[in-house]
């Protein structure tokens, strides 16, 4: 059993818009034991004064995809799984590496990286992923060029490591059960036209009514949760009205949805980064010209949805989808936000917010007796300048992950 003191410091507890000053946060065999504003005696093997710096909750981004190793889907899903498997085991180490402890896969990791992580084979970020994705036969997640005349086949014989084809509420429901035996611990849906998917006009809703509350009401009977891939209004409603937990994306929804959404208490996790990304680089690196044009559709939405459901007042996690070697560009993703929101908002997303998302409040995104240890120290104060969690992890001197050093250079 190991101790580590952390003494004299301020802290951002995943909630308050204000620091608790020399505070004192005491963590023991991977939970954090004690915050106290009093000194804490116990006898430690680690004790560090941080006088200056920010103690707060590592962060959590809610929408990644670990093996999607090129901005063209096409390529990717014909790629060997072991390279995917590899780019994703890099993928999980660099986002550690910038202070991201929690990760929510949104489609194509398995099991067998979520334990990889867990046993300590590969090091970084702890993992909750959705297994393959729902699609409807020629949705956003059936990936099938027009031109490709190859057999979907349904929920039994198509397989691409990414997606699975549903077209009915007895196949929805099926689907579900089998995601959630193979350890998933959400399921994701596809509920609207997408823009990296070529054959799917992006304004279109997928799904019926019953498909989608045949997988709610699986899911809730498992204990598990729907997110859903949706951009138009039209479609954010409607999964929000049919009981799904998390709106991915929400990239058109207007004023009236972003109502509807705070009134439900559904989640939304925009996506900010994939956009900006997209429209600076995907051109070179490859993203199809159908992609593209869908891309600059959407784009002029984005921030003006982000205000949408700020002033609604919809709880929002923070996520990026970032495809192949934008994967980088994660951190982009908080000054993305400043643009409309203020340094606490952004806080919460990526830490209790997240943790909410995940249904994991009180255990991860919080510094509070009882919640894993999962602890970053920041050089200032994050929440006068969001940017330091900006520079890919130079600002933190410290990253924890369930009571161990991942990095430590106090």
């Amino acid at each position: 059993m190991t101790t580590t003191v952390f003494e004299n410091a301020s802290v951002f507890d995943g909630h308050s818009a204000a620091l608790l000053e020399h505070h004192h946060v005491a963590v023991e065999d991977g939970f954090i034991r004690e915050v106290s504003a009093t000194a804490i005696k116990l006898t430690a093997d680690v004790r560090l004064d941080l006088r200056g710096r920010t103690l707060m909750p590592g962060l959590i981004d809610c929408h990644v995809h670990l093996m999607l190793t090129d901005v063209n889907i096409g390529r990717t899903v014909k790629r060997p799984k072991s390279y995917l498997s590899a780019f994703a085991a890099a993928a999980l180490g660099k986002s550690l590496d910038r202070g991201f402890t929690t990760l929510r896969d949104a489609g194509g990791a398995d099991i067998g990286l979520a334990m990889a992580v867990a046993d300590g084979v590969i090091p970084g970020a702890r993992l909750y992923h959705s297994g393959r994705i729902l699609s409807q036969t020629g949705g956003h997640a059936d990936f099938r060029a027009p031109d490709d005349f190859g057999c979907g086949c349904g929920a039994l014989h198509h397989d691409d490591g990414f997606s699975v084809l549903v077209d009915s509420p007895d196949a929805v429901r099926q689907a579900v059960r089998e995601e959630l035996r193979r350890g998933a611990h959400q399921i994701k849906i596809v509920a609207s036209g997408g823009v990296a998917s070529l054959s799917d006009p992006l304004e279109r809703m997928q799904f019926t009514d019953a498909e989608i509350a045949s997988a709610v009401e699986e899911c809730a009977r498992h204990g598990a949760y729907v997110m859903a891939h949706c951009h138009p209004a039209t479609a954010i409603r409607r999964c929000a009205e049919l009981g799904v937990r998390s709106i991915e994306h929400a990239t058109m929804i207007d004023a009236e949805t972003a109502a509807l959404l705070a009134a439900r208490s559904t989640y939304a996790v925009p996506t900010l980064a994939v956009c900006f990304a997209m429209m600076e680089t995907g051109k070179a690196l490859g993203f199809p010209a159908v992609s593209l044009a869908k891309m600059e559709t959407v784009f002029p939405f984005v921030i003006r949805g982000l205000e949408h459901m700020r002033d609604a007042g919809v709880k929002m996690g923070l996520g990026t989808d970032l495809f192949g070697a934008q994967q980088d560009r994660q951190c982009t993703e908080f000054a993305l936000r400043s643009r409309v929101l203020k340094p606490v908002e952004i806080l919460r997303s990526a830490t209790s917010i997240g943790a909410e998302i995940l249904g994991l409040d009180g255990k991860l995104g919080c510094i509070a007796p009882g919640a894993h240890a999962d602890i970053l120290v920041v050089d200032g104060n994050p929440l006068k300048d969001i940017g330091l969690l900006a520079q890919d992890g130079r600002a933190l001197g410290i990253i924890m992950k369930a009571g161990a050093f991942h990095k430590n250079a106090l």
